[in-house]
């Protein structure tokens, strides 16, 4: 950045806050190449109850092969789901 960044303003609210950052660029006020990864070791991702139909034969097989390695079934199936996405 070859400019000085612009002061960011006080704001009364947090509604004001989001107000003024939904029609100006954070790039006018902050210098982004100085900025630094942060690591949030108590964050937890969000989670959302999904409803799944699965046939009785299959859900007995999940439940069965989760009782074999004493976890959740829906543990495992989460397990399974994120190895079969390659998400880590």
């Amino acid at each position: 950045m070859n400019k000085q960044p612009k002061t960011i303003p006080k704001f009364a609210s947090e509604a004001q806050e989001r107000a003024f950052w939904e029609t100006h660029s954070s790039t006018d006020h902050l210098d982004w190449t100085k900025a630094q990864k942060v690591t949030l070791p108590n964050l937890k991702p969000t989670t959302k109850t999904i409803s799944l139909r699965l046939p009785q034969h299959l859900l007995d097989s999940i439940k069965s092969a989760a009782n074999a390695r004493d976890v959740p079934y829906q543990s495992l199936i989460k397990v399974w789901l994120q190895e079969k996405l390659h998400v880590h």
